[in-house]
């Protein structure tokens, strides 16, 4: 089953326009979650917004956003004055400009979607647009009013698809140099170099997500089906903190040592699932 589309509006580039959806290109379905609950009835526990003053709740067709203009005074937001800010990129995702994706830095990366034609008649439009990017190896920046804030976004060619991408306002970034800068200079031995790539070399494999495991969410999810059945769930054994190297020449050895040796394969262990 398709997932349902986040977003519905227009792809255009020049005068070429064409229907398109936006879905998410992730899900956290299948993630371990938690109700909150009274300790002393068992029950769920709902959220009551209440007044800062009064203490009293407040209907939910009493509460509306507001604005602070300044100290106490607010501008009241009702759901019309927020459907009443129109710009183009609401419903158009309007190309740009053209860039290659590799010249985007990696911090400016945020949110993946995945992009499809809106209906059949726009599905030729969608493709030419798709296959000319692909041919010329571009990727496309444009804007998009999500969840009501406008944000830059760049598009490329996927498969049959679309992905856009949302970027980071420059505003929000933190420059790696603010943190960086404090990393004092280091002269490295050509040998522990030569070293530690070859370690790198060993360890050379392909990208297979396939392989990611989450460790936490099954030793969670024996701790669930532990207390399930009525069992005590045990302390946990503190791991071993590893130390600093004394000697980083013959930790470097060691460890490529290992690595020829041949480590045996980790075996993908399956998900528990609490019954």
């Amino acid at each position: 089953m398709a997932p349902r589309p986040v977003w519905k509006g227009y792809l255009k580039l020049s005068l070429v326009t064409c229907a398109i959806e936006l879905s998410n290109s992730t899900t956290y379905s299948e993630k371990v979650s938690f109700n909150v609950l009274n300790r002393k009835t068992g029950n769920r526990v709902k959220r009551i917004y209440v007044d800062a003053d009064t203490d009293k709740p407040v209907d939910t067709e009493d509460q509306v956003k507001g604005y602070e203009v300044e100290g106490g005074e607010y501008v009241l937001m009702e759901e019309k004055d927020f459907d009443a800010v129109r710009v183009e990129s609401s419903d158009t995702v309007s190309l740009e400009s053209f860039v290659e994706k590799s010249s985007i830095e990696q911090i400016y990366l945020d949110t993946p979607y995945y992009v499809s034609p809106g209906d059949k008649v726009s599905q030729e439009a969608f493709a030419v647009i798709r296959d000319a990017m692909r041919g010329k190896k571009m990727a496309a920046l444009a804007r998009i009013v999500l969840y009501r804030r406008e944000r830059p976004v760049v598009l490329e060619p996927l498969d049959e698809g679309m992905l856009l991408t949302t970027l980071r306002y420059e505003s929000i970034v933190r420059r790696p140099d603010t943190v960086f800068d404090e990393i004092r200079k280091v002269k490295i031995d050509k040998e522990m170099l030569e070293l530690a790539e070859h370690i790198i070399e060993k360890k050379k494999g392909k990208f297979d997500p396939t392989q990611f495991e989450d460790t936490y969410e099954n030793a969670l999810l024996e701790v669930i089906k532990a207390k399930k059945a009525g069992k005590k769930v045990a302390a946990p054994k503190k791991s071993a903190k590893p130390s600093n190297v004394v000697n980083l020449f013959d930790a470097l050895k060691k460890s490529l040592a290992e690595e020829e040796e041949g480590a045996p394969t980790k075996r993908k262990s399956k998900k528990t699932k609490a019954a």
